[in-house]
């Protein structure tokens, strides 16, 4: 019997209509229901106690033992649908890399990937016989995976080794380079088994630990270094509001005066022309021209011509070369001893 679908996608409804309907007791159909969220949202065992005068055990109890009676009659051939469900689910989770987020899966199976899909997709995955779930918490997405690639200890297994591969590395890669690092061969695989960890994030192309902002950038001051760091070079405060607005962040609308507010809050960001800012990282100081123009001299230890402070200068600071001149005959701390050349004036030191 072929699956119900609705052009061309899983009818998750009919499905699982069609599946409780072989369970014979309405109280057993209620709590599978209330459980995986089928119908409405996911419920406690507290919650279904209540509802039904029972214990919280009895209800554990009686929740297994159901599911494992369908699982029973799925491997046996014997319930609705579950055959060719199986293989859609099978077809699906090898194009996704052999593994996926039953997010992602809903995706590809039904037509509006609601969260009921969602959970009806997780239901059905869970009585698959071909199928292993690894169920939601901290350490890992609810995610299923193809029996015959990786059981669910040896799918966690290859999470751990791609976590331990990237702390290793130390910085965000392109997953083509951390699945070679980790011994996988197959650089697609290697992402699907990394997205189902909560551990692990990307971001354009580059994977890192989730904990690092460059791949998973938490607020809008992240989001500036991720642009800066992306760009690779200095950016005027509006142009960083827009690259935020066109990026792959998942939060980005955010006001250019937002943006201007926490580049000057920040330490990792140093102003070095009007509205113009670069990373400290990068080897830029605070300060004003001024301050820049006395460190030049103080590191050369030596008097220098005018055109070498300003390129010197230049290096550190996106300014016209006349702010830097200006500075250098107008203010005090710098002292002429010869034609066009400067150093430090020790009295103003």
């Amino acid at each position: 019997m072929a699956e119900p679908t609705t052009t061309g996608k899983l009818a998750t409804e009919q499905v699982v209509n069609d599946i409780l309907a072989t369970i014979d007791r309405e109280r057993e159909r209620e709590i599978v229901s209330r459980r995986f969220g089928l119908f409405d949202r996911k419920e406690t065992l507290e919650q279904i106690g209540e509802l039904l005068g029972i214990t919280r055990e009895r209800v554990r109890q009686l929740e297994k033992s159901v599911v494992t009676r369908l699982k029973t009659a799925a491997e046996q051939g014997e319930l609705p649908h579950m055959a060719d469900v199986q293989d859609s689910l099978v077809e699906a989770l090898r194009e996704l890399g052999h593994v996926a987020r039953v997010n992602e899966l809903s995706a590809v199976l039904t037509k509006e990937n609601t969260k009921f899909d969602q959970a009806r997709v997780a239901f059905l995955a869970q009585l698959a016989p071909k199928l292993a779930v690894v169920n939601d918490d901290d350490h890992y997405h609810h995610s299923v995976a193809v029996m015959e690639k990786h059981d669910e200890k040896a799918l966690k297994g290859l999470v751990q080794k791609l976590i331990d591969t990237v702390k290793g590395i130390g910085e965000p890669k392109p997953i083509d380079h951390i699945a070679k690092e980790a011994g996988m061969e197959d650089p697609s695989h290697a992402a699907a088994v990394a997205s189902t960890s909560k551990h692990l994030a990307t971001l354009n192309d580059q994977w890192g630990l989730m904990k690092w902002p460059i791949v998973n950038p938490k607020n809008i001051r992240d989001k500036i270094y991720v642009v800066l760091k992306q760009d690779g070079k200095q950016m005027h405060f509006n142009d960083i509001a827009k690259a935020i607005k066109d990026s792959e962040f998942k939060r980005k609308d955010v006001t250019t005066q937002a943006i201007h507010n926490e580049l000057i809050k920040d330490k990792r960001f140093v102003l070095i022309g009007r509205g113009i800012y670069a990373l400290k990282e990068w080897g830029y100081e605070k300060g004003t021209v001024a301050d820049v123009i006395a460190e030049v001299l103080k590191k050369a230890n030596e008097p220098l011509h005018r055109d070498e402070i300003v390129k010197r200068v230049l290096k550190s600071r996106y300014v016209k070369e006349t702010t830097i001149l200006l500075n250098l005959q107008g203010k005090p701390q710098f002292k002429r001893v010869a034609k066009a050349t400067y150093t430090l004036d020790p009295e103003q030191a």
